[in-house]
């Protein structure tokens, strides 16, 4: 059952266990498998993939089975129905139109002073994407990670994915890739996925930045590769913090609490309220759902171990507390939304009302679902189209700026210690 407490209560220390939940004792074993698996496929390529496929996944695969066919890709279509489709191709079109309005633009500016300074945005060569197959599959987590990277202009997308029995990638995953500009889908998973985009193999190309979420080997693996190649995040379980007042209906908190509760045994679901009567009422309805509910073990697992209530003084305080979670994702479920927003500081993203649940976000309002976890919100942001872009800076001084402020970088390179520096601007500023 979920729980309640007061604010009375040793509510921080609470908070601070859930937004721990990921640090186990074990993470120290699993890393050491993690790095060994990624110094296999660096050594051996697709002979350690396979063999890891097959030890991990139980799925024994050929070199040339690694890659999805195009008679696959073609036959998914005819698999997925034409709701289905009309779906992906919405959730598409509100996606990218949300994705497009955030590509930063490069710049030069003509300063008086002969000094020409700017920015000039460039995306990487190609673009590895993980999408999750294990307790379900994930259409819209193709097209979260897929679209930003079509919109800043990657030329070469490509994704990897685990498969359950038959060798065959769900048709739902397969067409949202390709509506979304995936270019190439190889089937594996794991953190030997993550090594083959990271170190290349014979069958599977290096990449240059790998986004998308995984289980605890696939973010350990992001963690030690990161550094060959950029990453978007470490993500962890799903996670939600509502904060609601006595205007909330309690069905509609309940359905958003069970909402993240039924993605994974470790997803956390928490409601800050200042209504006592609604925290009762929530309980109640929580177990109400939960009755036949298809992923009742699971979600019960969560909620039991991660789930809680927490009854506070006021809006302000639940604010307070919520920027000290930093929520993956916030529920403003109060009479007045947008007041209240202006306390928050630390959240992946905000939902405002009540008819705004977590959902409208997963799937297709537009901006993208891949957040920070785990109290990340504190310092990142979600992926976007700046994910799959670097910057370089463009600089140029005319003779006569330069000559302008020689006498300062002269300072400053002596003060260093490092005369070539100098050296460099007096040759010439000298002649």
């Amino acid at each position: 059952m979920l729980r309640i407490i007061t604010q009375q209560a040793d509510v921080r220390s609470e908070l601070q266990r859930i937004c721990d939940r990921t640090q186990d004792e074990q993470v120290l074993h699993k890393e050491a498998t993690v790095r060994e698996v990624l110094q296999a496929v660096k050594r051996q390529g697709d002979k350690a993939v396979l063999h890891y496929t097959a030890e991990f996944d139980h799925q024994i695969l050929k070199a040339e089975e690694l890659k999805v066919t195009g008679s696959e890709l073609d036959a998914a279509y005819q698999q997925v129905s034409k709701d289905l489709l009309q779906a992906i191709r919405l959730a598409c079109q509100k996606i990218e139109a949300f994705h497009r309005q955030r590509v930063p633009k490069s710049w030069v500016q003509f300063g008086d002073d002969e000094v020409v300074l700017g920015k000039r945005y460039t995306p990487v060569d190609r673009a590895g994407l993980y999408i999750p197959g294990g307790r379900a599959c994930y259409p819209s987590t193709v097209l979260m990670n897929a679209i930003p990277a079509k919109v800043a202009g990657v030329p070469r997308v490509v994704m990897v994915t685990p498969v359950r029995g038959g060798k065959m990638v769900n048709p739902a995953v397969l067409v949202a890739a390709q509506e979304a500009g995936v270019q190439e889908i190889y089937r594996v998973g794991g953190a030997q996925a993550i090594a083959a985009l990271a170190y290349g193999t014979e069958t599977i190309p290096k990449v240059n930045v790998i986004t998308g979420p995984g289980n605890i080997y696939v973010t350990l693996a992001k963690k030690l590769v990161y550094g060959t190649v950029g990453i978007d995040s470490l993500a962890g379980p799903s996670e939600v913090l509502v904060i609601a007042d006595e205007t909330a209906n309690p069905a509609y908190v309940a359905a958003d609490l069970l909402a993240q509760a039924e993605h994974d045994p470790m997803a956390a679901a928490i409601l800050l309220t200042t209504d006592a009567g609604l925290a009762k009422k929530v309980q109640m309805a929580v177990e109400r759902q939960l009755v036949d509910h298809p992923r009742r073990i699971d979600t019960e697992k969560a909620i039991a171990h991660y789930g809680l209530i927490v009854v506070v003084e006021s809006l302000a305080a639940a604010a307070e507390l919520s920027n000290e979670f930093a929520p993956e994702h916030l529920e403003l479920e109060v009479a007045d939304p947008w007041a209240l927003i202006n306390q928050i500081r630390h959240a992946g993203a905000i939902f405002l009302g009540s008819s705004t649940p977590e959902a409208v976000g997963d799937y297709l309002a537009g901006p993208n679902h891949t957040l920070p976890t785990s109290g990340a919100a504190r310092y990142a942001s979600a992926l976007g189209v700046e994910t799959f872009l670097k910057h370089s800076s463009i600089i140029q001084y005319s003779q006569t700026a330069l000559e302008n402020v020689a006498s300062a970088i002269d300072i400053l390179a002596t003060t260093e210690g490092l005369p070539s520096h100098a050296d460099s601007v007096k040759l010439r500023v000298e002649d």
